[in-house]
């Protein structure tokens, strides 16, 4: 779909639907006003014999509206003026999205952009409403043998802008938007693909696809090459299965000075996971597919950096393989010796999300980085305390993790801080080697983390457990894309610093003006 920035009159526009916004009580925005205006009431006849009050997640659609010169008005719920922020605003978009997919209007000018959200831009509202209008259309329907003809995405769909002074930072927050949007769609097609298809070599290349395609870096090294740095840890998962193990590493160069210290993210990149010879439950099994989530999300943030050319060096990593049981895997009670030189004994092989990351944590040093972020579906124990709404989040350094519940807050991508104490690390203890790789069911999450933890020691480091946020099952099943859009505000914010400004977060935005004679088409 092809997206524009514009300023200019409602009632002016000659296209297949405009859409405006109606708060609770019957409260007209001030695009919807100039609609009513110009139409002598009419919209607010229509309103008045209650078809619609202006409750969030409502639509209602005017056709032949007078003295208007588009075919279709679309008055979408704000729900009430006060408690209208940053969340309501997202749903306001997606409504209207989903709308418009059930007519047949191939074009439409959204004047939802315009509305005030407290503490909010242009900028901002013009990069929240790309993101969303993309993920609302996102349907996964490739090995359907017949597509749903029922939904209709528009060819065009043009956002609107207070001023000809905002259509600059509008255009800027579109790219961005459009950006996030790429990579969000990247992370799910990668998530939603079954394990025969996506397999670490498939996940290999596409991500050789995404350097190539941007100008990027991309090295991918095979099992002789992972033994050969000492990666038995890794391998030791991938031993259980026919599909080879990948070590997928991709860099941008972005900053100003290439010798500036790089921010890595390092994805869990199991294709599936049967959980090995400590065999996970028949039911449910399927989705296993999305254990790869987090290299799926680490590979989308890296497609939207490079497609933004962030100022700054970023690298991804992702160990990718399966999880297998065969003659050949890991046993429970087997040992085996990490790229750090550590010990680890194998108590249960369905904890093999640690043991292909702490290699990738390890390497990660060869790179002097600024931080390191690893991204996983590591533990059920995260969904047990946290559901599907929050990404847990682990950190060595508080200051970081400030910054990564500030980007996610910025993006509706929240986290929560979890506790990282030495306590917890008793746990691990083993009487064979130097660690266990699990603690107990006790803070199952939180050992998982300590785990991991202890192969981040050089450096500045924080670690996401996705497991309850990276997909959704049900009627609505799918992987979701998250946490991308919170790394890439993050990013983003990083990006900000290094480049000496102010963090774009927060700033105001100016009330919507009437509008001026110059600003109409």
């Amino acid at each position: 779909m092809e997206f524009n920035i514009k300023s200019g009159s409602p009632e002016k526009q000659r296209v297949a639907c405009v859409i405006v916004g109606v708060y609770e009580s019957r409260k007209l925005t001030f695009a919807a006003d100039l609609l009513d205006r110009i139409s002598n009431g009419f919209i607010s006849d229509v309103l008045r014999h209650g078809d619609m009050e202006g409750k969030l997640g409502s639509t209602l659609v005017l056709h032949s509206v007078p003295h208007t010169l588009c075919d279709r008005v679309m008055l979408v719920g704000l729900g009430k003026e006060r408690d209208f922020r940053a969340k309501e605003y997202r749903e306001a978009v997606r409504t209207s999205i989903k709308a418009l997919t059930q007519t047949a209007a191939g074009e439409a000018v959204s004047y939802l952009s315009e509305l005030t959200v407290k503490k909010h831009d242009v900028e901002w509202m013009i990069e929240q409403a790309a993101v969303v209008t993309l993920d609302a259309l996102y349907r996964f329907d490739r090995f359907k043998s017949k597509q749903d003809e029922s939904v209709r995405e528009p060819r065009k769909l043009t956002l609107a802008v207070p001023r000809r002074s905002d259509l600059a930072d509008g255009e800027k927050g579109l790219q961005r938007g459009l950006a996030i949007g790429n990579g969000m769609k990247l992370a799910k097609d990668l998530g939603n693909l079954p394990g025969n298809v996506c397999t670490p070599n498939y996940l290999a290349e596409e991500a050789r696809k995404v350097a190539e395609t941007f100008g990027a870096a991309a090295e991918i090294l095979g099992p002789s090459e992972i033994a050969e740095l000492g990666m038995h840890s890794f391998l030791s998962v991938a031993k259980g299965s026919v599909e080879e193990a990948r070590l997928i590493v991709l860099r941008h160069n972005g900053a100003k000075d290439k010798n500036d210290k790089p921010i890595v993210l390092v994805g869990k990149g199991i294709t599936f996971d049967s959980g090995g010879i400590s065999l996970k439950p028949g039911e449910g099994m399927d989705e296993m597919k999305y254990d790869m989530c987090g290299a799926a999300t680490v590979l989308g943030a890296f497609r939207a950096a490079v497609e933004m050319n962030l100022p700054l060096n970023v690298i991804a990593i992702v160990p990718a393989c399966e999880n297998m049981p065969n003659g050949n895997a890991n046993k429970p009670g087997d040992i085996v010796t990490s790229m750090s030189g550590q010990t680890i004994e194998i108590l249960n092989t369905d904890a093999e999300g640690r043991l292909i990351l702490c290699d990738a944590l390890t390497y990660a040093e060869r790179f002097n980085p600024a931080t390191v972020i690893d991204v996983a579906t590591l533990t059920g124990a995260c969904v047990i305390a946290l559901g599907h709404i929050a990404t847990g989040l682990y950190s060595n350094q508080d200051s970081l993790a400030r910054e990564l519940l500030a980007a996610g807050e910025e993006v509706a991508d929240r986290a929560w801080h979890m506790p990282l104490w030495d306590e917890y690390q008793e746990l691990l203890k083993s009487p064979f080697a130097d660690m266990a790789n699990i603690g107990g069911r006790p803070g199952g999450s939180i050992t998982a983390a300590c785990f991991l933890s202890r192969y981040a020691k050089a450096y500045d480091w924080a670690h996401l457990d996705i497991a309850g946020t990276a997909w959704k099952g049900g009627k609505d099943k799918g992987a979701t894309a998250r946490p991308v859009p919170l790394l890439v505000q993050f990013l983003q914010d990083r990006a900000d610093i290094a480049l000496g400004n102010v963090v774009r977060r927060g700033r105001p935005r100016r009330e919507a003006p009437e509008v001026a004679e110059d600003d109409q088409d």
